[in-house]
């Protein structure tokens, strides 16, 4: 047997190689833990909560934001020093924090809008609920269908909805329709009388907050940021509907086609008399980047059409963003682009002012909302506008909407 000595020298250098070791080894201090995390941003004086969790995915860190059933995926993720950002999506926001442990503190930014903000943000490790760690038992059951008015205070205007929720003890899920699109996934409680929900898809930060009435309706607030606050009302209505979506937007007299002449990504001029389109159905979706509805509707129209292309269908985006120079609007545009795997051409056609997408689109009686969807048959003419969108998130009304659409499409694919 060798005995082994070892020097003052060689006991330095392992040493060294041993600190080497566990600091390669050890987590950046700008990085996240994995796990799940509470956040929360604060809206309009209000502290508007939301979930996520951290793992990694082929070797990469990433985040999910969660909005009930929903998981946004957030992998553009960079560290500088003791903080972490966090891109949102495919819009033009972002969280930036400091890192400390399990604890983050910094904030919400969104640019992509003509009054860009940012809102204190924080966020803690190991929490799971979205509201109260041990809610009261709940007093009333909300579930079902609600007639909703929503009262903005500060221009006294109202606006009717739809609320869907379903109730199991204390978890709450549900949303609001509007004639001009949904609240989308929100997430939320029901805490002896009184409900909240919120949503955060990296765009929106949405809290809502009711308190269950002796006649059996409720009553409450909408904060939304910039100071944004609205009261609403709902009672159980379930025969309610909203104004039809094919009623909200249509041509004006003398017009029978929609004529536009609009660049790609790439600048070449693109219109509804191109070749590619003649003799073909054609779907003109009016979107923005910027707009959350637009992205479900565009997760739905990307494969759609994949499939259906081949029928002699062509789907074209007339996208209308913040920013008025070609280039910052065609990097917006190429983004939603790559992230949602868009095949159809996409082009910039202006800033997203509705007056103005209205005064490029001379045919129509105004525009609405984001989205908008235009259907137009073999012969290039306008058959049915359909205004706004209810995504996935409102459940049967989506699959509603995708029933109808299939419809509408394989009449106007059937006609000589």
């Amino acid at each position: 047997m060798h005995k082994i000595s070892f020097s003052r020298y060689s006991i330095f250098a392992l040493l060294s190689v041993s600190s080497g070791f566990q600091a390669c080894s050890s987590t950046p201090s700008g990085e996240l833990s994995g796990g799940s995390w509470r956040g929360i941003i604060e809206v309009s004086g209000q502290e508007m909560p939301f979930n996520f969790t951290v793992s990694e995915q082929d070797g990469k860190q990433v985040v999910y934001l969660i909005n009930g059933e929903e998981k946004i995926l957030i992998n553009e993720i960079s560290h500088s020093q003791d903080s972490v950002r966090l891109q949102m999506h495919i819009f033009d926001a972002a969280l930036i924090a400091k890192v400390d442990g399990d604890q983050l503190s910094g904030r919400w930014e969104r640019k992509d809008q003509a009054r860009p903000y940012r809102l204190p943000f924080t966020a803690e490790k190991g929490k799971t609920a979205r509201f109260s760690e041990n809610p009261a038992k709940p007093t009333l059951d909300v579930s079902g269908k609600w007639e909703v008015s929503f009262t903005n205070t500060k221009t006294g205007k109202t606006y009717p909805a739809i609320g869907e929720f379903v109730q199991k003890g204390n978890a709450l899920s549900g949303t609001f329709l509007t004639n001009t699109g949904d609240y989308r996934y929100l997430q939320g409680e029901v805490d002896g009388n009184k409900l909240k929900l919120s949503a955060f898809n990296g765009a929106h930060a949405f809290l809502f907050s009711a308190t269950g009435q002796e006649d059996g309706t409720l009553a409450g607030d909408f904060y939304l940021p910039q100071a944004e606050h609205e009261t609403w009302t709902a009672k159980r209505n379930p025969n309610f509907q909203l104004a039809a979506a094919e009623t909200l937007t249509y041509l004006k007299p003398g017009y029978d086609r929609l004529d536009f002449s609009f660049p790609d990504v790439n600048g070449k001029k693109v219109s509804l008399t191109d070749p590619q389109f003649k003799g073909k159905v054609v779907v003109a979706q009016i979107f923005g980047s910027w707009c959350p509805n637009c992205m479900d509707e565009t997760k739905f129209l990307a494969p759609w059409y994949e499939k259906n292309k081949s029928r002699g269908v062509e789907v074209v985006g007339l996208g209308y963003e913040v920013s008025p120079e070609f280039d910052k609007a065609k990097a917006r545009i190429e983004k939603m682009r790559d992230r949602l795997n868009v095949p159809y051409p996409l082009l910039v056609s202006g800033t997203k002012d509705k007056e103005l997408v209205a005064q490029s689109l001379p045919a129509l009686n105004h525009v609405l909302s984001f989205p908008t969807t235009i259907f137009i048959d073999k012969q290039g003419k306008v058959r049915k506008i359909h205004t706004g969108f209810s995504g996935p998130g409102t459940g049967k009304y989506y699959d509603e909407f995708v029933q109808e659409f299939n419809k509408t499409i394989d009449e106007l694919v059937a006609e000589k």
